[in-house]
């Protein structure tokens, strides 16, 4: 077998090869072979120029096969390998990486003798087994062949076994184990290649367009265009250089980034020994816990691992940009059969790159730690910690940057047909000639074909992408992955998380309600039960770090509300009054995928279990449901309120050791109800305001949220996700059935599923379904009609959304996924509720099937895989929000230099919420709430931090220079997500869709503009070329300028501050570009054939000769001219302002620059200073002549202008027809199920 698919995130397929003699390679004897030819056949036949064409094209073409095994992988391995179907006999293979992922690669294949062995069963073992492994590197990644499922796959870390696995592990019981797993793994160390500025440069020189520009630049040469050539061929190693300087700075700045080296306690060979981070293996026992260096700077965490004993409060903000602490705790408690999964189990992780902030030991552990610090066993280490796979993006991203690469290929391929065309023509027309010189007609062509590729066209696509890259980034938004900018400019489903992201980070805590049959709300807690009291006092997982209570918001207002404090050694005491205090005993964490926590406390001498969690989980609980429970919550979360159920039991006859060992399941079920808290959670004050924008902006609006579907519909109603009636997709008591209910449950309709049949079409409920599906009946009925499919009615879920907002929660999934209805359903919800961080990825992936272009904005805990699935995700950062002026881009450069940058924040005392049920703010008391104090104290901030700020920024505009990408600091960016935002706002997304319009509509236009140039150079190559026609060499020297002028001063067009409700093409190949190109070059071919024939008139009859020396003569002067105007022309023509960008009278840069050359264009042709005139090779013009002139190149500017306005009013850019689309794949779907 040549070819392994392995169909992971990084690799998709490996072919096996093997290098070939150096004397049977493609690129060598073939060749041979045709020197010797051309030795003994060609030159004795032929003269020594024809002999010495044939040479020269030999030449080429062999040193385009040697440089094409440098370009293309698939070229290089045609070439130099040959496929072999045994692996032992391949030598190196082929790596097609996933896409997005990078390019291909040739790497080697590596055998090796490794130890065999159980990961962490390791003192248990008594041998070690040699076996033989075959591995490649890709990337910073292992890729070992299993033969158990004959193809490659990562090399194996242990992640993915049992609690009871991971509890029994007690570290590497030998040196030969060491040995073997450091032979396995490698050393936990961060290696950066770090190349030369000459290696860097040569790299950069190798690149095709770089080659072939030099290629160019040589024709130019031989056609004595000197000056031009120079100019040139300068301005392109400065290009070069400037990138490959940026480069070698980016990764300096990532080699500065390393494990750190501290000292730690290591459980090997039965004892403890002190080992650097940098030496530790996967399966080691460590003792983990708070460490600062020299300058008291806390250390990082060296590797990822599990917590076997103890706790740890840790700073994770140097991955997921969230600055509050994280509680991590222990796997005990957990079941011994339970799989670890890095997803869902993260509150037991240390990552490698965080930072422990406070730990606790447990003495109770059979293996004690020597230092006091927690016990945890290393899981991964290197480049495949979380640190290092941010650390990896980061690193690969640093390549060259372009946009729609693909579209360039197509696009030359376009207009080579033209070139080849008027060089076909001009060898024709040359070869009928016998006395012109081969040699000059052979130049003449490979001018002509060269010219229409533009050398130009990378360095400007580069340019296209970094401006944005830089522009995000004097705003706080860093980009990984920079590929998506133009992504952004496409999207047309904006998704938003609710908690924390729509709404603030302020929490208020109303109060108790549900205490009786009123479902009143009751804030005076002296009112309230002791019961009701103690489990706000107690049920959290708060915690203090420095002498600071750190910890969920939402749990330190309860906490304030109810008046009471809590203290460092976990106890729960009434500031006032006579209650009593609170022990807590043992918790259990908030899980997202239970959506409730728990703690058994000790109250005086009895101890109790108190949960909390969402009202509809609680409700399953309790022992005694009241009679008004349901419609007492669901009348505050219809408000847009947070609503957690309280519920307790009593322990009796329990001691200490007994409450510390309950199960989980032991601790929450058989429950007494104890009220619900009542909290609000304020929206952020631009909320509303930003998504007003994008639903102006051509942009479908869609919240995806844990939040209660009542909460959700309501604060999506409040920032215009929702703006017509919403219906609820809810399960029908006592039945399996599935309804839609409005909010206050006045309208209900039934979701319906139907069988189609010959005659008539019945509609069946979602349980009659079920029980009938399986029945032989039904089956045969498929077999004989395909009608009779089990399916949602087509047009119904489609039908509902055209007159509702639709609303789903998570409990919806399984049944849509049973009944293959999710591409029916999900595309047509607004307002997803109640959902698990792995549905909010099937989210994504659902929108993605059909055709949706997704932008994903969340948080950078809870979102990670919905803003990895996303075109493009955007993860928040607790930061400083930009005020209203930074939010947007200005129309100044003060206002981009004044832009928020925000600071990497430290941890606060405000930590985050365990989900997003828990929302994250601080407290604040509900007489003094409102929207504009909550603005107030964010616009505060923000001139607190200014003066901070103003330094970072001067950091950041002494990066970027604009011909580079700016450096991504690993403190800037989020493992959760390719754009990250250091802004508690969701503006940012309005300044990425900008951005991303803005590339796009650049991308377009400097498409359009090279072209046009491109097609007019060729017909002045081969047409006018034949007739005598040249340009002289200073003349093309100066047109060179002004076109890089134009393109440098078009690629820096600002975007607009606000959207605009157009939107931009999405593609080069569409009706509107098509149109545009051949009408525009219509108009310039008719005033260059027209201008030139006029010239001709009054010039006397000679005969010019193509290969003659130029010397000025009035055609060449006239064909100046209107080449300058020509070039004026298309660039003010197809500059793509408003709505998007700066028009032209606000891009003064471009509009001096049009200015300057329109005001040349007049001064020679008018003949004003003679003295230029001579120095541009031209002669004086006839007055006749030069009115003509002057008119018919503004008749063609008009003309030109007008026809590209019809074609922009006539072809506006559109919303992707997604739903015929989504419709194909969802009947695709439902037959590959029947």
């Amino acid at each position: 077998m040549s070819r392994f698919h392995v169909g992971g995130k990084v690799v998709d397929k490996v072919d096996l090869l093997r290098k070939k003699h150096a004397a049977w390679r493609l690129d060598v004897w073939p060749f041979a072979m045709l020197y010797l030819l051309w030795l003994t056949m060609v030159v004795p036949s032929i003269d020594f120029v024809d002999a010495a064409i044939v040479l020269g094209g030999l030449a080429v073409t062999h040193i385009l096969v040697l440089l094409f095994t440098t370009w293309s992988v698939d070229f290089k391995c045609f070439v130099q390998y040959s496929k072999v179907n045994n692996i032992r006999l391949a030598d190196v293979c082929k790596v097609t990486p996933a896409k997005f992922c990078g390019s291909k690669e040739v790497v080697p294949l590596h055998i090796r003798k490794q130890a065999s062995f159980s990961y962490l069963y390791i003192a248990s073992s008594s041998s070690v087994k040699d076996v033989e492994e075959i591995y490649f590197d890709f990337r910073k990644q292992c890729f070992i062949y299993s033969e158990e499922e004959d193809t490659f796959c990562k090399l194996p870390y242990p992640t993915k076994e049992t609690f009871g696995y991971y509890l029994k592990c007690s570290g590497h019981g030998s040196d030969a184990k060491v040995l073997a797993a450091t032979e396995k793994w490698g050393r936990n160390v961060f290696e950066y290649p770090q190349p030369t500025f000459q290696k860097l440069m040569k790299e950069h020189c190798m690149e095709p367009f770089f080659v072939f520009q030099v290629f160019c630049v040589g024709l130019w040469c031989l056609d004595e265009y000197w000056y031009y050539s120079l100019f040139t061929l300068f301005m392109l190693f400065m290009f070069e250089s400037t990138m490959a300087k940026s480069r070698l700075k980016t990764l300096s700045e990532l080699r500065r980034v390393r494990v750190d080296s501290q000292t730690l306690m290591v459980h090997r060979c039965g004892k403890w020994v002190k080992l650097s981070g940098t030496d530790l293996l996967p399966g080691d026992v460590v003792s983990m816990g708070r460490s600062s260096g020299q300058n008291e700077e806390d250390k990082s965490v060296p590797a990822d691992m599990l917590i076997l004993a103890g706790s740890a409060i840790v700073n994770e903000a140097i991955l997921t940009g969230e600055s509050t602490p994280q509680w991590k705790v222990s796997i005990a408690g957990r079941g011994i059969e339970e799989k670890l999964s890095a997803k869902r189990d993260k509150n037991h992780m240390l990552f490698g790159g965080t930072k422990i902030l406070q730990h606790t030991a447990d003495k109770s552990f059979p293996l004690r730690t020597p230092d006091g610090g927690c016990l945890a066993v290393v899981l991964r280490t290197g480049f495949e910690t979380s640190q290092g796979k941010l650390m990896r993006t980061i690193l690969f991203s640093t390549e060259r940057v372009t946009a729609n690469s693909w579209e360039s290929g197509l696009f030359i391929l376009f207009l080579v047909v033209f070139a080849i065309i008027a060089a076909g023509y001009v060898l024709k027309k040359g070869l009928e000639d016998p006395t012109r010189s081969k040699y000059k007609l052979f130049l003449s062509c490979s001018l002509i074909i060269t010219s229409v590729i533009p050398p130009e066209l990378p360095m400007e696509l580069s340019i296209a992408v970094n401006t944005s890259l830089i522009a995000l980034a004097r705003r706080g938004i860093f980009c990984t992955e920079p590929f998506r900018i133009p992504f952004a400019g496409k999207v047309d489903i904006c998704c938003f998380d609710k908690t924390g992201t729509l709404t603030s980070d302020d929490m208020e805590f109303f109060g108790v309600v549900g205490l009786n049959d009123s479902s009143e709300l009751e804030s005076d807690m002296t009112k309230v039960p002791s019961r009701t009291v103690e489990i706000l006092a107690s049920c959290h997982a708060l915690v203090f770090v420095d002498n600071k209570l750190v910890g969920d918001p939402l749990e330190k207002a309860a906490l304030k509300g109810i008046d009471w404090s809590y203290k460092s050694d976990e106890k729960a005491i009434p500031k006032k009054g006579s209650g009593n205090p609170v022990q807590i005993v043992q918790r259990h964490h908030f899980a997202s995928h239970l959506k409730r926590m728990a703690v058994v406390v000790r109250v005086q001498e009895d101890f109790f279990s108190f949960v909390k969690g969402a009202p509809e989980t609680i409700q399953d609980r309790l022992i005694d449901l009241p009679p008004t429970y349901v419609e007492t919550y669901k009348k505050y979360t219809r408000q847009g309120s947070r609503v957690l159920a309280l519920a307790y039991k009593s322990l009796p006859d329990m001691t200490v050791s007994e409450a510390r060992s309950m199960e989980r399941d032991t601790v929450e079920c058989g429950l007494t109800f104890a009220g619900f808290a009542v909290f609000n959670c304020p929206i952020r004050a631009d909320s509303s305001t930003v998504l007003s924008e994008l639903k102006n902006s051509s942009h479908d609006l869609v919240m995806i949220t844990g939040d209660q579907a009542l909460t959700a519909c309501h604060v999506a109603g409040q920032v215009n996700i929702v703006s017509k009636p919403a219906l609820i997709l809810v399960a029908v008591k006592n039945s399996k059935g599935y309804e839609w209910v409005s909010p206050d449950e006045t309208e209900r309709i039934p979701y319906r599923l139907c069988f189609s049949g010959y005659y008539q079409l019945y509609f069946l409920t979602y349980n009659f379904l079920v029980c009938c599906t399986h029945q032989l009946f039904i089956l045969l009925a498929n077999l004989t009609d395909q009608r009779v499919l089990p399916d949602i009615s087509e047009n119904e879920v489609e039908a509902l959304s055209e007159t509702h907002d639709l609303c789903i929660g998570g409990d919806c999934f399984e049944m849509l996924q049973q009944t293959s209805a999710v591409l029916r359903v999900i595309p047509f919800v607004k307002v997803f509720a109640r959902v698990a961080p792995e549905q909010k990825e099937l989210i994504m992936t659902t929108f993605k099937t059909v055709g949706r272009l997704t932008l994903m904005c969340g948080d950078g805990t809870n979102d990670v895989g919905a803003l990895k699935q996303a075109h493009v995700g955007v993860a928040l950062l607790n930061a400083v929000p930009p005020t209203k002026s930074e939010s947007s881009s200005g129309t100044s450069k003060d206002e981009n230099t004044k832009s928020l940058k925000s600071k990497k924040s430290k941890p606060t005392v405000e930590a985050t919420g365990n989900s997003e049920a828990s929302s994250k703010g601080k407290v604040v008391p509900r007489s003094e709430s409102s929207n504009n104090a909550t603005s107030n104290r964010h616009l505060n901030a923000a001139e607190k931090h200014r003066q901070k700020l103003k330094k970072m920024m001067d950091e950041l505009n002494e990066e970027g220079d604009g011909r580079s990408a700016p450096i991504v600091k690993l403190g800037d960016a989020s493992m959760a997500s390719p754009f990250t935002a250091k802004h508690a706002s969701v503006a940012p997304t309005t300044d990425i869709i900008r951005q991303g319009r803005s590339t796009l509509v650049t991308t377009l236009q400097m498409f359009k503009i090279l072209g046009l140039n491109c097609l007019a150079t060729a017909y002045v190559l081969s047409v006018m070329y034949l007739d005598g026609v040249k340009l002289g060499d200073v003349q093309a020297t100066i047109s060179g300028v002004f076109t890089a002028a134009f393109f440098l001063f078009i690629s820096h067009a600002r975007p607009l501050p606000t959207l605009s409700a157009a939107r931009p093409h999405p593609n080069i190949f569409c009706s509107y570009v098509f149109l545009s190109l051949m009408g525009q070059f219509a108009m310039h071919l008719l005033f260059l054939i027209s201008s030139v024939k006029e010239a001709e008139k009054h010039m006397p009859e000679e005969c010019i000769e193509p290969e003659s020396e130029f010397h000025p003569n009035l055609v060449n002067t006239v064909s100046y001219m209107v080449s300058m105007m020509l070039q004026v022309a298309t660039f003010a023509v197809n500059y793509m302002g408003h709505p998007f960008n700066q028009s032209i009278p606000e891009n003064k840069p471009f509009l001096y620059a049009l200015g300057a050359a329109a005001g040349f264009f007049v001064v020679i042709t008018s003949d004003l200073f003679r003295d230029l005139n001579d120095w541009l090779s031209l002669v004086p013009l006839p007055v006749g002549l030069r009115d003509k002139l002057l008119l018919w190149a503004l008749l063609m500017f008009l003309c030109c202008y007008a026809w590209e306005r019809l074609l922009r009013w006539a072809f506006p850019g559109k919303i992707p027809a997604w739903r015929k689309r989504q419709r194909v794949a969802a009947a695709s779907s439902e037959k590959k199920l029947v």
